[in-house]
């Protein structure tokens, strides 16, 4: 049994005026690449032979060049033609929200090629992140489409393993099956769509009730992304039957579920406390506990913003006689990171902390010293590792302030990562984190989070974002 396997994972967010190029994507090949797709064991099988093609993971970033795109796609196409004679099956992860010049999604773009080379019937497994966006077209021409349940996606390896052994299964025993479709008006940013909290974690469980039906292979809802105007942004919900014989049957439970789903769109809210920007500083100032996270909502590196904002850092710095210990993790500004990286650490200097493209980004002039100079390799979220780039941590003179500062913009949302700043969380009262809603290690360890409506490339209400090429009306832009 010959089954090929690639991985491309882009969260494309056309707010920010960065684009994704081969700089900005992870990439790795064969054997390299199997070891970031937390397969577990499902392979272990001598009869079994594995062509791992490519690992691209770009995480969240702006639109994708499309020659980027191209080289990815082209190295899966090319090897699908090379193997297709004794080609069994495909598994794809892919995450749902990239968005590609010229073409949009590529996700779509590379199935719909696939399909083009292998026809439609070779079996094609696909585990994907609920944060994406659609279609009935790409959704039938997958065999098998699953999303993550939880969010936070603590359950990446769970789901992707569950969607392997179901290719297995499909490639032994066929069954001719279809996945159907179903499109919501809905359209929700994931702050709201918590899968802990309600009306998230009563739909999974739901979602489980469905699935104990011998008729029924697998339910999921897909949340959808909205930081980029495409036709396909807003929830979708997908059933697949156990068996041929059940498609009609599946069609029943998918408008079942899809009324279930919708029904409930009153329900959706952000997820934990939320405050004005001014509000959120002084709880956090006001609260005797520690430590407090206030997570820069605006400017959330999880949803592709760029993580430069330095309007919450401007904030702190106006605050008089600051007294608690505050920490930023982090800020990305690249120019002032390698900077910084020169100088020994122990050293004095004086730095324009902000990348300057906006208000938002309006750089402070700071006198810091350096306090630790690492290197994130090695580090993981949600047991995916990788390399995160250089970092350096200063401590602002004459303030209780410690900024992280990067050349790139991701998230830090595990304490591991915070000690890749080369500090212990412990030490701090406040911790400035660009999130959304706060991740399950720093829910835990905080005593107050409070998300900061900031403003931003991933503001939080739905209603503020121009779309133009949704489907109308869609929930809750129009009042259905």
């Amino acid at each position: 049994m010959k089954i090929l396997l690639a991985k491309f994972q882009l969260e494309a967010n056309e707010h920010v005026p960065m684009k994704c190029d081969m700089e900005d994507v992870a990439i790795s090949y064969g054997k390299d690449a199997l070891a970031h797709m937390q397969l577990g064991n499902v392979f272990d099988d001598s009869n079994i032979q594995l062509v791992p093609v490519i690992c691209a993971d770009a995480a969240c970033s702006g639109v994708m060049k499309y020659q980027c795109f191209e080289y990815i796609e082209k190295r899966i196409l090319n090897a699908i033609r090379e193997n297709l004679s004794d080609l069994d099956g495909i598994y794809l992860h892919l995450h749902g929200a990239s968005y590609v010049e010229k073409i949009g999604s590529g996700e779509h773009h590379l199935l719909r090629e696939i399909r083009k080379i292998v026809g439609p019937y070779l079996p094609i497994a696909i585990s994907c992140d609920p944060h994406g966006n659609l279609t009935k077209e790409y959704v039938e021409n997958a065999t098998y489409i699953r999303s993550y349940r939880q969010a936070p996606h603590t359950d990446i390896a769970e789901t992707v393993q569950k969607v392997c052994k179901e290719l297995l299964n499909q490639i032994r025993s066929p069954k001719n099956i279809k996945p159907v479709y179903r499109k919501l008006p809905l359209i929700l940013g994931g702050e709201q769509s918590v899968s802990l909290d309600e009306p998230v974690k009563t739909i999974n469980e739901h979602l489980d009730e469905l699935e104990k039906d011998e008729k029924i292979l697998s339910c999921s809802w897909h949340v959808g992304y909205l930081r980029h105007d495409c036709p396909e942004a807003g929830c979708g919900i997908v059933v697949i039957p156990s068996s041929h014989e059940y498609q009609d049957y599946a069609n029943q439970v998918a408008d079942e579920l899809a009324k279930y789903v919708f029904d409930k769109r009153h329900e959706f809210h952000y997820t934990g406390t939320t405050a004005s920007a001014d509000d959120a500083l002084n709880m956090a100032l006001e609260f005797e506990g520690k430590p407090v996270f206030i997570t820069d909502s605006g400017d959330n590196v999880t949803s592709g913003a760029m993580g430069s904002n330095t309007f919450i850092l401007h904030q702190f710095l106006g605050v008089k006689e600051l007294k608690k210990k505050v920490l930023f993790a982090a800020i990305n500004d690249a120019k002032t990171c390698h900077e910084l990286l020169k100088l020994e650490v122990g050293s004095e200097t004086e730095i324009n902390l902000g990348v300057g493209i906006d208000e938002l980004t309006t750089p402070a002039k700071l006198k810091v010293r350096v306090n630790y100079k690492g290197n994130q390799e090695g580090t993981h979220m949600y047991g995916e590792e990788g390399n995160y780039g250089p970092l350096v941590t200063v401590h602002v003179l004459q303030t209780n302030i410690d900024i992280a500062i990067t050349d790139n913009n991701h998230s830090f949302v595990e304490e591991h990562q915070i000690a890749t700043c080369g500090v212990d969380w412990d030490d701090y009262d406040i911790i400035v984190v660009k999130q959304g809603y706060i991740h399950p290690e720093e829910k835990a360890k905080g005593k107050l989070c409070v998300m900061s409506l900031t403003d931003g490339a991933t503001p939080q209400d739905t209603r503020l974002i121009k779309f133009k090429r949704i489907m109308r009306p869609m929930y809750p832009i129009d009042e259905i």
